[in-house]
């Protein structure tokens, strides 16, 4: 029976070669009687810096197990493990016809799970293949040429393409592991099995998203890009077909929806014809960049190791009197902080990182929570017309082109020292008052929650950071409300899914999702099956 073995413990820059002596040592065992070790879990201990250490968990096979349990049975670092099944997928035959809307790590996921079954989804991308979305996406960060079809939001990969690619959640799901190992057999690196923290980058996420397309295609799926789903066509209260470009018809009997947080046309096609949808909370706010050397220091402590990987942060402050929340979100170590725009006359920024996390900069979101109360309307897309005035506020504060207006933090805060802004936002930024392109609301919550901060990450409130603005696509504005079988309550065969439909937040509980309705639709063609016999 396998042992799982926590808190081994390594020194920056020591390689994992040296686990299996490590446990050795600790236990008093030969070496020689570790038949197998391998990593399960690996973090980074910074709580008594800078004496900074890497904390691993790892899973041994040993020549008398037994005996090792009996000693040491007793550690609560000790632990006897089952070994977990493969899972079984059966054989589906038939199925009806399925389509997914959208190459999201939710519909891409949830075609990854269909496909196990045997079944061969249609599955429809308004924008391009993962190649020719990149060109577009440079050309833009270039030259400020915005093509809306294809962008950092809209084409294969998903928002998530153009990010960190960050594989951390909050969800504690069975299903993380064959996630993670379906990026891994796709072509990301072994590491994020075990990291504590595992992030692909954006650099490898491009090809290992063209790697599960070419895996989809071989499955037998049918993949159609350029294809925006312009309407949906019911009847008798079911699912009968999509419209596909305003003109060609795809019939369809379980229609997985999988938009993507920043479809607002998709949305508005969905209110005109009559499924239920909620206005939902979400974030807003500035990405702040500092040197990554400073964020380094202040995490690590000086004279740190520099086998270290670049540091991160999470920040989050509640603001009693108001009922608000402010903190960071989606912090990219060593990255870059970019142009998110999808609609014309609109800037959104976003942060994005390479998987070495190699530039000399960290970023991050500083956002606060807005909701319905704050949109001015009753209207499920009220949120949706929330984050456009702010959009475009900000468009027109930048001065046109898509650059973004962008403020020194201590000017923000009203201080002195402030030294100009420096981003690395392309097309470019314009400096301004930021306090012109956010809600009251959010601004003063972002003045009162920095210098609390800046008591917990000494030297974050400096004068080398700049905040650039303005970042709203942090989630869904909108909920497609589906019931516990994860159907729309309203159109029977819609299956709203992942991170557009409201009902996750990140590309890990996207994935995730997006496995749940596919479990669901094969569960549904096994009963039907079953009762037909």
């Amino acid at each position: 029976m396998p042992i799982l073995i926590r808190n081994i413990v390594l020194a920056p820059g020591e390689g994992d070669d040296v686990l299996g002596t490590r446990v050795a040592e600790r236990f008093g065992v030969p070496e020689r009687d570790i038949q197998s070790l391998h990593l399960v879990r690996k973090s980074i201990d910074a709580r008594r810096k800078p004496r900074v250490i890497i904390v691993c968990t790892v899973q041994c096979r040993l020549l008398d197990e037994a005996g090792f349990l009996v000693r040491h049975g007793h550690d609560p670092d000790v632990k006897a493990v089952k070994e977990e099944p493969q899972p079984v997928f059966p054989r589906l035959a038939g199925g009806g016809r399925i389509v997914i809307v959208g190459m999201g790590p939710a519909g891409l996921f949830a075609a990854l799970r269909l496909a196990e079954y045997g079944l061969a989804p249609t599955i429809l991308e308004r924008g391009r293949p993962v190649e020719e979305r990149t060109r577009d996406v440079q050309a833009f960060w270039s030259l400020g040429q915005l093509d809306t079809e294809s962008n950092v939001q809209f084409g294969e990969g998903g928002a998530g393409t153009f990010s960190d690619g960050k594989l951390t959640t909050r969800v504690n799901d069975s299903r993380i592991g064959y996630v993670l190992q379906k990026f891994v057999d796709f072509g990301a690196s072994p590491e994020i099995l075990h990291l504590a923290k595992p992030h692909v980058g954006t650099d490898q996420l491009r090809r290992v998203v063209a790697g599960i397309r070419q895996g989809l295609l071989a499955a037998g799926c049918d993949i159609r890009f350029r294809s925006r789903v312009t309407d949906i066509v019911s009847r008798e209260g079911r699912v009968g077909a999509v419209i596909v470009n305003g003109t060609d018809e795809i019939a369809a009997d379980a229609l997985v929806l999988a938009p993507g947080h920043s479809a607002r046309d998709t949305y508005e096609m969905l209110a005109r014809r009559g499924v239920h949808l909620q206005a939902k909370p979400f974030a807003m706010g500035v990405r702040v960049e500092h040197p990554q050397k400073l964020i380094n220091g202040i995490q690590y402590g000086k004279g740190h190791h520099p086998a270290l990987t670049p540091a991160d942060y999470a920040l989050a402050h509640n603001d009693r009197r108001t009922g608000r929340s402010a903190y960071s979100f989606c912090m990219c170590p060593g990255g870059v902080v970019v142009a998110g725009s999808s609609e014309e006359g609109g800037v959104v920024t976003n942060g994005m990182s390479a998987h070495l996390r190699n530039t000399p900069f960290a970023n991050s979101a500083l956002v606060v929570t807005v909701g319905p109360d704050d949109f001015g309307s009753t209207s499920p897309l009220a949120g949706v017309e929330f984050q456009r005035h702010w959009e475009q506020r900000a468009f027109e504060a930048g001065g046109g082109g898509y650059r973004a207006p962008a403020q020194n933090l201590l000017s923000f805060l009203g201080m002195k020292g402030g030294k100009g802004v420096s981003s690395t936002y392309r097309p470019g930024v314009t400096e301004t008052d930021l306090s012109r392109v956010l809600p009251a609301a959010v601004t003063g919550t972002l003045r009162e929650a920095l210098p609390t901060f800046d008591r917990r990450m000494r030297g974050f409130v400096t004068a080398e950071a700049t905040l650039t603005g303005v970042e709203t696509r942090t989630s869904a504005p909108v909920r497609i409300v589906r019931g516990e079988n994860c159907q729309s309550v309203s159109l029977q065969g819609l299956y709203p899914t992942g991170e557009g439909a409201g009902y996750a937040g990140g590309i890990m509980s996207a994935a995730l999702d997006g496995i749940r309705v596919a479990d669901i639709i094969a569960g549904k063609i096994t009963a039907e099956t079953r009762s037909a016999i």
